[in-house]
């Protein structure tokens, strides 16, 4: 029960923001009373910590699973942008906004996971790109890693990218190519044009 309880509260987060998301809303969306979830989360606080860390989860083992395929780096990145997407259901909501304005220490805690996750997975990936000649050898891993994460985190900020004006399907899509531009070799840039002919449409 605790983990359906998790499932629909993400869902829903995700969906409509942690804010406007009641206790009601999420035992009215499961069938069951209210009761039943207070005996497993003593607070909503308590609640959005938890599917936090629940969703954050999920996510860092579906990102392992794609890493572990090894496809080429240019590649992965855009494999990993589309699970993010599906599995944040494109963050119509602003649910970090929310999450930073309304639970700030859930939301700093977050961040620090969630950059060990990216740093690790920017760096492998840039070294693998740098070793089979896609992106240029003389790349500082470490900055690029540091201003990624950080370029990500600002996409989110409906102050700069209010949703009415931009989807996050278009950011994420004009960042990673500028993203990629910036760092491939003739190889990669070659790769990189090849797969956005293909995935344009998608």
């Amino acid at each position: 029960m605790k983990e359906d309880i998790l499932k629909t509260a993400v869902d829903l987060f995700l969906t409509y923001g942690f804010k406007s998301v009641t206790m009601d809303d999420i035992a009215n969306n499961l069938g069951i009373s209210k009761k039943t979830i207070y005996q497993y989360f003593e607070n909503k606080t308590i609640l959005v910590e938890e599917s936090v860390m629940y969703l954050f989860q999920s996510i860092s083992s579906g990102i392992e699973d794609i890493r572990d395929m090894e496809k080429n780096p240019i590649e992965e990145i855009y494999e990993i942008k589309k699970f993010l997407m599906h599995n944040l259901k494109d963050e119509k909501s602003s649910p970090q906004y929310q999450l930073e304005k309304y639970y700030p220490k859930i939301f700093k805690d977050i961040k620090e996971k969630q950059y060990c996750v990216m740093d690790d997975c920017v760096s492998c990936n840039l070294e693998r790109g740098k070793k089979i000649g896609l992106y240029r050898e003389n790349l500082n891993v470490n900055f690029i890693s540091k201003i990624y994460f950080n370029c990500m985190m600002s996409l989110k900020d409906k102050g700069l990218f209010p949703l009415e004006n931009f989807s996050m399907k278009s950011l994420m899509d004009n960042y990673l190519e500028y993203h990629l531009r910036g760092i491939c070799t003739p190889k990669g840039l070659e790769l990189l044009n090849e797969y956005l002919k293909v995935n344009q449409s998608h």
